[in-house]
């Protein structure tokens, strides 16, 4: 195949991703839910709805425009992916057969299923496909590795895979900048970034940085219709879960009755818990940024005004030059070729 086909190919199943009817939706939505709880009809749609922004034409030239991909000498890339979030490995499935090369895939049991089927949807459109990747246990065979865990995983593909080229990712959240003079609208769609998909991905807001004295009131507010969010049974259990051991432990706390925000220097909060740290002056947030930033995903502020940071509600909707961890996957897959 050459370049184009793979593009065309793509683009394709973008569309057809678009098309699929709401009946259609809810059936893949129900197949990956009976594997995994957390992945509801809503966070199917939403993440659906992400893969086929990402597979828009125009996005999808301009991401590979700077690369020279045209000619390949196809290496075998072993993939490990996360389960987080639905299809959290489809940036790296794209990206792996784009530049041309040979995908061994390590699925997450946590979400097999989504991915399978846009494999299957795939191969359907351009069946040269078939012979560039398979679904693997083991990655003994790869040339290459991209690999995606927590910390203490990374720490075991570091030493397995140290000599082949790889990317390994680690645990990463990101963060939300509050100054007190938001709009309800901004407030809310910093809610989406919190509360979409539950909190488990690495590009929801877990932590929000506020000014002394900040009263979150007007965010709590703005954010009342996420109630519904307790409509699920294991949010509903580590909400209940954490509201407890910060109850008695003393743990001072906020409470909205279905979000709790604990003032802590910690990054990575519980599902149901939203840390904050307060900060003083510009530079005093810059300076706190600059120390967590190996750890952070993003940084959301209202309308982008922060420097390096995206607007509210965008979290979730990352371009396919989005990288994660800010690794450029796709010039790491190109310097494979020589």
């Amino acid at each position: 195949m050459t370049l184009e086909n793979r593009i065309e190919a793509f683009v394709k199943l973008g569309k057809q991703l678009q098309d699929l009817t709401p009946e259609e939706r809810k059936a893949l939505s129900l197949i990956a839910q009976a594997k995994n709880p957390w992945f509801d009809e809503e966070n199917v749609s939403a993440a659906l709805q992400g893969v086929t922004t990402m597979l828009d034409e125009q996005y999808l030239r301009e991401w590979l425009y700077p690369y020279h991909l045209k000619q390949v000498t196809p290496k075998k890339v072993g993939v490990v992916m996360a389960g987080n979030i639905p299809m959290v490995g489809f940036h790296d499935f794209l990206s792996v057969l784009l530049s041309g090369h040979h995908l061994l895939a390590k699925l997450s049991s946590d979400d097999d299923v989504l991915m399978r089927r846009l494999a299957s949807m795939l191969v359907g459109i351009e069946p040269a496909f078939a012979n560039q990747f398979e679904f693997v246990d083991m990655l003994k065979g790869a040339d290459a590795i991209i690999a995606t865990g927590s910390d203490n995983t990374a720490r075991y593909f570091e030493y397995y895979f140290a000599k082949r080229p790889h990317i390994i990712r680690k645990n990463r959240t990101s963060i939300g900048i509050l100054t007190g003079h938001e709009e309800d609208e901004d407030l809310r769609a910093l809610g989406n970034d919190i509360f979409q998909y539950y909190g488990l991905g690495c590009r929801n807001v877990s932590k929000v940085y506020v000014p002394e004295g900040y009263t979150f009131n007007k965010l709590f507010e703005a954010n009342e219709h996420h109630k519904t969010i307790l409509n699920h049974h294991k949010y509903q259990n580590n909400y209940d879960y954490n509201k407890s051991i910060m109850l008695v432990n003393r743990v001072p706390h906020f409470d909205n009755g279905f979000l709790l925000v604990q003032e802590s220097e910690q990054l990575v909060s519980p599902i149901s818990v939203l840390f904050y740290e307060t900060f003083t002056s510009l530079p005093d947030l810059r300076h706190k940024l600059a120390a967590v930033k190996d750890k952070t995903q993003c940084v959301v502020s209202a309308h982008g005004w922060l420097e390096g940071s995206i607007p509210f509600g965008d979290a979730q909707c990352p371009m396919p030059w989005d990288y994660a961890d800010g690794v450029d996957t796709m010039a790491f897959l190109q310097g494979l070729h020589v």
